[in-house]
């Protein structure tokens, strides 16, 4: 404790469950200081998954599928994650086969900037696909 006094740094005691415990002596405040930067960079290094949504009718037309298309491509380019879907207002539920096939067609025009995680599956008036982005080499 005196050393520590002599030098004005702290006296911290690293385990005090030892016989005898053990102290090291060092500057509290620049310890804390480096510990909070180093968790930082942690978190500044670790990814956040977006998902970006993509909205279809069963009936969509070429020129909407191809604009939507060229959106799916730019998000998964930026590494975000695509959740495709039909959406089937009210009687529109009977061309599920046409929902189904539009979001295949989707994946299959994206499969070189994307992977499909789960195919094309009813919930409720949505039909939903999910699509993540390739990983970069």
């Amino acid at each position: 404790m005196r050393l520590a006094d002599e030098l004005e740094l702290d006296l911290v005691e690293i385990s005090p469950n030892a016989e005898p415990p053990v102290c090291k002596i060092i500057d509290y405040k620049k310890f804390v200081y480096m510990q909070k930067k180093r968790e930082k960079e942690l978190k500044a290094k670790s990814t956040q998954i977006v998902v970006k949504e993509i909205r279809f009718g069963p009936q969509t037309d070429e020129h909407d599928y191809e604009f939507k298309r060229k959106n799916a491509e730019k998000f998964l380019k930026e590494g975000s994650k695509l959740k495709a879907f039909v959406f089937f207002k009210g009687r529109s539920i009977i061309y599920k086969e046409q929902g189904q096939i539009l979001l295949l067609r989707l994946a299959q025009d994206l499969e070189e900037h994307g992977k499909v995680e789960a195919l094309p599956v009813l919930e409720g008036k949505r039909m939903i696909m999910y699509i993540a982005p390739k990983k970069k080499k």
